[in-house]
């Protein structure tokens, strides 16, 4: 079983091929195909580090996660702030390793 290690938008993740993952948001269209740098790539036991390497991968489409409040309260001073938040992301399917 081989999996990569990629890097993409400050974040690692570790993927197989046929799987299916958000990203932070990547800059192209639905269907187009992207290839994302490895960071590891393995074959069976041997793990190999590699700067050329890359993994295939096709955008599924854009959207935005569930929102999340962010609340700041100091008891006793008469201070609140209540702010919400909506992360974007790109959903892919990777082809290829």
């Amino acid at each position: 079983m081989s999996y990569a290690i990629i890097s993409t938008g400050g974040k690692q993740f570790a993927v197989e091929q046929g799987q299916t993952l958000r990203v932070p948001t990547i800059a192209a269209d639905e269907g187009k195909k992207v290839d994302i740098k490895a960071l590891l790539t393995t074959a069976g036991k041997d793990a190999v580090l590699s700067s050329d390497a890359t993994v295939s991968a096709t955008i599924l489409g854009h959207g935005r996660a569930d929102k999340v409040i962010v609340f700041k309260k100091k008891r006793r001073k008469q201070y609140k702030r209540k702010q919400g938040h909506r992360q974007g992301f790109t959903e892919i399917k990777i082809e290829k390793i």
